[in-house]
């Protein structure tokens, strides 16, 4: 989505190598929505909507950041994230976890594109004169393991919701003022209705394990769609395709 060259980070390639943190996110004003972990929805539900996304057996939740396919509505021209709440997806970058043996062991690589990647001096150094990683490095890597055991707890949260047949596809209609309609297809949403059918127990389990609070977490966050149209009502279209949030 986001990541153009991730390699391995090592201290043969990056020895020498710092890296330079700010505020500026214009390396995903092209995305129209992102991955969305389980534990963010408290914080994410005041300011996204969140739906879920793929297909099949492969279903993860998302925040919708744009409709056109290519804009994201909170990043300004000058790369200013505008909200409070940023997804952890975001903030990880440039770091992320490989692995080629199903998920067993991870390696941690960084996308040599970032453009505040440098061999300057500029930010963090990602190794020390004694040749081991920085206390900054070992802190990425602390984020990226919480943010891999998140992954699998939204995983098997999604998989019950598939099992307890709760999600249906929905589109989204944004009716902009000058009367263009416009739609975002190709999500599912829990339906009320199907919640409603469920047992006893079953709710009674939902409470116990926090997800019936996650399941109405996402359904309030709905109203945010309000949010995502009165963004795009402000910004002059660069062009006029709508497509569907995808989720890697």
């Amino acid at each position: 989505m986001i990541y153009e060259t991730a390699v391995p980070v090592s201290h043969a390639r990056h020895g020498n190598w710092s890296l330079e943190v700010g505020t500026n996110y214009a390396f995903c004003r092209n995305v129209n929505s992102v991955p969305l972990m389980a534990a963010e929805f408290g914080s994410a539900t005041l300011e996204y909507a969140i739906v879920f996304g793929g297909g099949g057996d492969v279903v993860m939740p998302a925040a919708v950041l744009g409709v056109r396919t290519d804009e994201n509505l909170y990043v300004t021209k000058q790369g200013r994230w505008q909200a409070k709440y940023i997804p952890a997806f975001v903030r990880r970058y440039p770091f992320v976890f490989s692995s080629r043996d199903e998920d067993k062991t991870f390696t941690l690589c960084i996308d040599e594109g970032f453009p505040g990647f440098n061999q300057s001096g500029r930010g963090e150094r990602l190794f020390g004169d004694d040749r081991k990683p920085t206390p900054y490095v070992e802190n990425v890597l602390k984020f990226l393991q919480q943010y891999q055991l998140e992954f699998h707890r939204t995983q098997a949260f999604c998989k019950k919701l598939k099992d307890l047949n709760l999600l249906a596809p929905m589109q989204a209609q944004i009716n902009l003022g000058s009367g263009e309609r416009m739609a975002l297809r190709g999500f599912s949403v829990v339906d009320r209705a199907r919640l409603k059918t469920l047992s006893a127990n079953v709710l009674a389990e939902l409470v116990q394990s926090d997800e019936l609070e996650l399941i109405y977490a996402h359904l309030v966050s709905m109203r945010n769609f309000a949010t995502v149209r009165d963004r795009l009502t402000a910004v002059p279209p660069a062009h006029t395709t709508s497509g569907a949030p995808v989720v890697h």
